[in-house]
């Protein structure tokens, strides 16, 4: 089946954004929205910020399908989130300040007001393989059932929404609010004192 040109050109779109917003590099992260009981993903080795029809690959949800082979190398997270959450699109996105944090903390709480309202605490998940694993599969899920977001430590986001533009959304709140707590530690400050008080206690 052929990709729609409005597909296609959110992809672009979203691909480019988080480019130029400098969320990745010139060929990491990937993105994918549900359609039906299929779901289109950016290719493997794919440059987010100069995305062409050529890179994206539809693939069957609910069972294996041949595209595996060149489609990114977390479809198969991708894909899970599809089967266990309500997700229409993902993004997954290495976010330069926010892995910082990954390595340094098991959540991020924003600080600012932004953050604080729209992401309000994200979980840090740790993994022996944290890069396409089985185990990344099965965990990363359960808790895009309640976060908007969640960070691997050490690797990035994966963050859900509605539309491609909604998950885009929750990686780039979650950039600017890292980049707020490293600018607070770099002050010498505990970024602790700074975190709400309704958030303290989950």
């Amino acid at each position: 089946m052929a990709i729609g040109r409005d597909i296609i050109r959110e992809f672009k779109k979203i691909g480019w954004a988080m480019y130029v917003a400098g969320l990745q590099n010139s060929h990491s992260g990937n993105l994918s929205v549900r359609v039906g009981k299929r779901m289109i993903i950016t290719r493997r080795g794919s440059m987010l910020g100069f995305l062409t029809a050529g890179d994206l690959v539809e693939l069957k949800i609910d069972e294996d399908d041949g595209m595996m082979a060149i489609a990114s190398t977390e479809f198969s997270i991708h894909r899970e989130i599809y089967r266990r959450t309500e997700a229409l699109a993902i993004a997954h996105a290495h976010l330069i300040c926010a892995t910082a944090l990954s390595l340094l903390y098991d959540e991020i709480i924003p600080v600012d007001v932004e953050g604080a309202y729209h992401i309000k605490r994200v979980p840090v998940l740790s993994f022996e393989f944290a890069s396409g694993s089985k185990e990344m599969a099965e965990t990363i899920p359960q808790y895009l059932r309640d976060y908007h977001v969640v960070m691997v430590r050490g690797h990035g986001a994966f963050s859900v929404g509605d539309t491609l533009e909604e998950a885009f959304y929750y990686c780039s709140a979650l950039e600017n609010s890292a980049k707020i707590a490293m600018a607070i530690i770099g002050a010498g400050e505990d970024i602790k004192k700074f975190q709400p008080e309704r958030l303290k206690k989950w």
